[in-house]
């Protein structure tokens, strides 16, 4: 009785969420990619990313961006990250596996109801009755990846031996810019670690460099010992 009514409830979600799995499923990607104008080049993302929870990140900017819903679809995406932070009981719900997926489903479409976008509860719904809500977390941070590439940023973390000065930081700015291309927007984190004594160590995308003095020290005793 009870998956009948789910069947009966859903059956607009289901359908719409079933189409939006064909998309992020691997193997049905490609096919889409060659008949469905959602997946023509100008609706891809800029980079490419790998894993379960990109599949689901790439279909979902596909199809925001067919839509034009690519800020909207992120903020919603972000609002239900700061609730799921913010809430054991959404957390464990995410993570519960003795749910079945149309309870999960069901729950699901409840918990949206009519206050996100199609793109968003079709990926939810698509997550819920995949068993994979537990990569939600993992999703939004790589749609996130996504929008950043799409608006030119690139994130950079700068580490020091003591807090940098602004001119030091806007320094550190410029000689980056020149490396990611002036049309980038650098965003930059300062961290503060004493142990790596003097220098810096920098990290920007997956790029790592390591000027500490630190390091230095370690290479000069390695040849010495």
């Amino acid at each position: 009785m009870f998956a009948r009514t789910i069947s009966t409830r859903l059956a607009p979600s289901l359908a719409a969420s079933r189409s939006f799995a064909k998309a992020a499923a691997p193997k049905a990607a490609a096919t889409s990619a060659s008949s469905s104008s959602s997946s023509s080049p100008s609706h891809q993302p800029l980079i490419k990313i790998f894993g379960i929870h990109a599949r689901y990140a790439n279909a979902a900017y596909s199809a925001a961006s067919k839509a034009n819903l690519l800020d909207k679809v992120e903020g919603e995406l972000n609002s239900l990250k700061v609730a799921h932070d913010k809430s054991p009981a959404l957390q464990g719900f995410f993570n519960n596996p003795t749910l079945s997926r149309d309870q999960k489903v069901a729950q699901m479409s409840e918990i949206l109801g009519k206050k996100y976008s199609d793109t968003t509860n079709n990926l939810m719904v698509t997550l819920a009755g995949n068993a994979r809500l537990n990569e939600t977390m993992k999703v939004v941070e790589a749609f996130g990846e996504l929008m950043k590439a799409k608006r030119g940023e690139v994130d950079a973390v700068i580490t020091s031996a003591e807090p940098l000065s602004k001119a030091q930081t806007d320094s550190i700015v410029a000689a980056l810019k020149l490396k990611v291309g002036k049309d980038k927007k650098v965003t930059l984190e300062s961290v503060v670690n004493p142990e790596i004594l003097g220098g810096l160590q920098v990290s920007i995308g997956d790029q790592f460099l390591d000027l500490s003095s630190s390091t230095k020290i370690n290479e000069y005793s390695a040849l010495i010992s």
